[in-house]
This record gives C-alpha cells, sequence and structure tokens, in this order.
C-alpha cells in the first residue's frame, strides 16, 4: 500500500530543518512528512471531474480532497 493520494497524488515529502549553533549551522537528519490518509467511499453518482472515475470505489485519499468531496456532497 503507497502513501499517495489516489485522487490528487499527493505523496511524501522530505524536508530539513537547520539549526543554528555558535554561528554555525548543525547538520540535521532529514525528515520525512507524510500526508494524512483516509479510507473513503466515493459515491457513485458523482460528477466532478477528478472524482468520476472512482466512483462506486473505496480508496485513499488525503484530508483536502474529502473536505472537497464534502462540499460536493452537500450541494
Amino acid at each position: 500500500m503507497s502513501r499517495i493520494c489516489q485522487i490528487c497524488g499527493k505523496k511524501p515529502q522530505v524536508g530539513r530543518k537547520l539549526n543554528k549553533l555558535r554561528g554555525k549551522y548543525n547538520p540535521t537528519p532529514k525528515r520525512v512528512r507524510y500526508p494524512n490518509l483516509q479510507w473513503v467511499k466515493i459515491p457513485k453518482d458523482i460528477k466532478k471531474q477528478p472524482f468520476r472515475k472512482f466512483a462506486g470505489k473505496r480508496v485513499l485519499a488525503c484530508t483536502r480532497c474529502i473536505k472537497t468531496l464534502s462540499k460536493i456532497q452537500a450541494k
């Protein structure tokens, strides 16, 4: 199971925080930030473009896509 949103393609990002110690930057290890993925069932009667190909399926989606989906369903 990959850690990628199946709707928008959001994936893990690698970042680094530089700590300044006595005038010099202290090398710190890289940190991986993963998207908040949740299992969600897409309704069959969805008409919005990015969700249409997953209609009636259960997919791993990031919370931003879930929020967008809930706004579409409320209308």
